[in-house]
């Protein structure tokens, strides 16, 4: 007999994210379904503006990924005219995506994923001594991990649980059979959890001293930067060398230990060592570290094979909406390229049924039309194929391009925890891939900066002049890698304004619904094969998932799903500029 268990919400990730799975006898999940149950329509509100605007409107896609869209948003408008920003611009530029790459990371390990590997009240059984001596395993300097500080946490977490406030804590699967560290290890992770709070701030700074503020910077604009006086202020780039190295401690003594340390112990749960059910990746150059050299990889790699890497030819990227609620109007096509996408909701609602509830028993429930349309988020596709995008995917490109950079930390990490290479096509391995990522920019990121003093001594351009005319038309995108994987925004620019825009993100490609063909997306096919080992406590659902760090704000384009009737709202793209 097969049962149907409904995940709604997914917590702990940006977004409203629900997770349909049918299981067998065994708990065996026989076939997944991911569904947002959110519609924005924030392309539809860039239409019919000055294209200068769209990196400022393409920022409030989301309260995470602000940064990610924003220069998104001014790098395609400068690819539509024709644009080079001066060297000074792009690195800066770069230097806040080095922040935001490193926030989002350790943010995500800790505060969103961490809970998932470490039983919070296991710790508080912990030796805080014994605790301390087990961090030496990892690292031959940890943070955070001496004697009297793991005692601190333990008291501190433990007058929460006495008074009842356990906060973010409440309602965990705590005792749950796939949790493997020991209650010292896990004091360990959670002590590190603790010291995150201190360290996300000085990231999120770091964006700040050229961005003005964070989240929603302000200094990028069509052309280059306008942070000209911070940019030419020594003790700025000082503040931002400083800050840096202080996340640049904790990644390397506490975030990446942390993770060898998740690699031996949980090497042998087989709910972790699945969770890849798709090995099509697709992953594109970021991180700038002088003129013309770029920290990560662009390309492609197929069924997992990382002897061939494959170039990307951007007409080959389509949106499909087979299974999500839009519709195309005017088209016989299936899949459109994004320069013509169509965002047209066309909600078509849940479907009464029953699935099996928090106590284990059939409640009434309802349920998405598995064979209709189910989220509010499209289905990207590359030549086709469904394709993975994020940490994991840049790593497998990098790897497959023979990234010195990628491969230098992948082969350490792999040597660190004893993983063979087939290990990386895992849920482990995409939450390994993203602590692999950070060291490789803690690791070189200052390049960068260097890059930037050495350019100011001869030019302090930040800006190139530019004209639009409004006789012409334009078409431009930009893609690039940002803290979830590969992201493209495209636009069409006709009588001085936005004719259409369409964002392509991380998540879209990550959660969309199955094709027209019937083939998932990734979210879909890493939870197929995995079994559960309580269906009342899906924990096995929710790593897994979280592995991708879903941004679901980013991924669709105010609904109430829940029997209610939906309200009409109508926006006018076309009032003032500000």
């Amino acid at each position: 007999m097969t049962k149907r268990i409904v995940v709604d919400p997914i917590t702990r990730i940006e977004g409203h994210l629900r997770i349909e799975v049918i299981v067998d006898e065994n708990n065996v999940i026989q076939d997944a379904f991911s569904s947002s149950t959110l519609f924005r329509g924030l392309e539809t509100i860039i239409k019919n503006r000055d294209p200068r605007d769209a990196g400022f409107i393409a920022q409030r896609i989301c309260g995470v990924c602000t940064y990610s869209h924003y220069k998104a948003g001014i790098t395609a408008v400068e690819n539509a005219l024709g644009i080079t920003p001066p060297l000074n611009a792009l690195l800066v530029r770069s230097l806040m995506n080095i922040a935001l790459f490193l926030h989002d990371h350790v943010v995500h390990f800790y505060t969103l994923h961490g809970l998932d590997w470490c039983d919070i009240t296991s710790a508080l059984k912990a030796d805080p001594a014994k605790a301390a001596k087990i961090a030496f395993d990892y690292t031959d300097y940890p943070i955070s991990a001496g004697e009297d500080e793991l005692k601190a946490v333990q008291k501190r977490v433990s007058d929460f649980v006495k008074q009842g406030a356990l906060g973010p804590f409440n309602n965990g699967y705590w005792g749950h059979k796939t949790y493997h560290f020991s209650p010292e290890q896990n004091l360990i992770v959670l002590s590190h959890y603790l010291k995150l709070l201190e360290i996300q701030r000085e990231a999120a700074k770091m964006t700040a001293i050229f961005g003005a503020k964070q989240p929603h910077p302000q200094s990028l604009t069509v052309g280059g930067v306008t942070s000209v006086m911070d940019i030419l202020d020594p003790s700025r780039l000082a503040e931002w060398k400083f800050k840096f190295e202080k996340v640049k401690d904790f990644v390397d003594r506490a975030y990446y230990p942390d993770l060898v340390m998740a690699g031996k112990v949980f090497k042998n749960e087989q709910s972790v060592t699945k969770g890849c059910g798709l090995t099509n990746f697709i992953a594109y150059e970021e991180i700038l570290l002088a003129k013309d050299k770029n920290l990560l990889s662009t390309g492609i790699v197929l069924n997992g094979d990382l002897s061939k890497l494959h170039p990307i030819d951007e007409n080959l990227i389509k949106e499909e909406v087979t299974h999500s609620w839009y519709e195309y109007d005017n088209t016989k096509e299936i899949q459109l390229q994004p320069y013509d996408g169509q965002t047209n909701p066309k909600y078509t609602g849940f479907k009464d049924g029953q699935s099996f509830g928090p106590e284990g028993k059939l409640i009434d429930t309802k349920l998405l039309d598995l064979k209709g349309k189910y989220s509010w988020i499209k289905s990207p596709r590359y030549n086709e194929m469904p394709m993975e995008v994020g940490p994991l995917a840049s790593v497998v490109v990098g790897l497959a391009a023979k990234n010195p950079y990628i491969t230098e930390v992948a082969t350490k990490f792999l040597k660190d925890t004893g993983l063979p290479l087939e290990a990386i096509f895992s849920t482990l391995g995409r939450t390994a891939a993203r602590g692999i990522e950070a060291k490789v920019i803690v690791d070189n990121g200052l390049k960068t900066l260097d890059s930037l003093i050495e350019n100011l001594k001869s030019d302090k351009q930040t800006c190139a002049p530019y004209v639009i005319d409004k006789d012409k038309e334009y078409k431009g995108r930009y893609i690039g890698q940002v803290p979830r994987g590969m992201l493209s925004h495209w636009v069409r620019i006709k009588n001085g304004v936005v004719e259409n825009y369409q964002a392509v993100v991380p998540s879209t490609w990550n959660a969309g619904p199955r094709d027209a063909k019937g083939q998932k997306g990734p979210y879909e096919m890493s939870l197929i094969g995995t079994q559960i080992a309580d269906i009342t406590k899906p924990l096995e659902i929710i790593r897994t998932i979280h592995s991708f760090d879903p941004c679901i704000a980013c991924s669709v384009h105010m609904m109430d799903v829940k029997g209610n009737e939906i309200g009409e709202y109508k926006v006018d793209p076309a009032f003032a500029r500000i």
